[in-house]
């Protein structure tokens, strides 16, 4: 299951609710994918460390980005799991759509999410935050992915709000709801 949106959109802090949600779903971060040489050039490192081993149902192991030391990591093992949530922007690109179950997408506009993100990271981003920008206009621009999320996820003052998205599939039977409106998570 996908986790995308805007850098700062909540991504992380959703997963890692909706991972406890499901009885602690393992979580991987495209933080620990992407790189400053490789801001969303990772597809295939992505796929050949964790999404095909896990797909054939075999533990995958991937190595670690530390943003601080600018180096990979040690492998860090992966099991399989009935669900693996892959959180990040990028997550839901065209190259992995065919592997996600769900795509969600956080619904927080991209100026809105870029703020927020800018005052987590501080000063000592700011930098990085202008190279950053520009990017994911681009990577968006060329690969969209809020056109194929099955759901859209607002964070609201308590808890998330969820409904469905641009690319449910209509008759995939998914729509199950307690009421009219949108669901209520947590």
């Amino acid at each position: 299951m996908g986790v995308d949106g805007h850098a700062g959109s909540g991504k992380s802090t959703f997963a890692g609710r909706l991972a406890a949600a499901l009885g602690g779903a393992p979580v991987l971060h495209l933080d620990d994918i992407a790189s400053h040489e490789q801001l969303f050039e990772w597809t295939d490192r992505l796929l050949t460390q964790v999404i095909r081993p896990l797909s054939q149902g075999e533990p995958a192991a991937y190595t670690p980005y530390d943003w601080r030391a600018r180096a990979f990591g040690p492998p860090r093992p992966l099991p399989p799991a009935p669900v693996v949530l892959l959180e990040g922007v990028g997550a839901g690109r065209r190259a992995l759509r065919p592997y996600l179950a769900e795509l969600l997408w956080m619904e927080l506009p991209r100026e809105e999410s870029w703020a927020r993100g800018r005052r987590r990271d501080g000063a000592e981003q700011r930098e990085f935050w202008d190279g950053w920008v520009a990017a994911e206009r681009a990577h968006f621009a060329a690969d969209p992915s809020r056109p194929h999320a099955g759901l859209l996820v607002r964070q609201r003052a308590e808890g998330y709000e969820v409904s469905p998205g641009p690319g449910r599939r209509p008759g995939s039977g998914q729509d199950v709801t307690l009421s009219d409106g949108p669901s209520a998570v947590w």
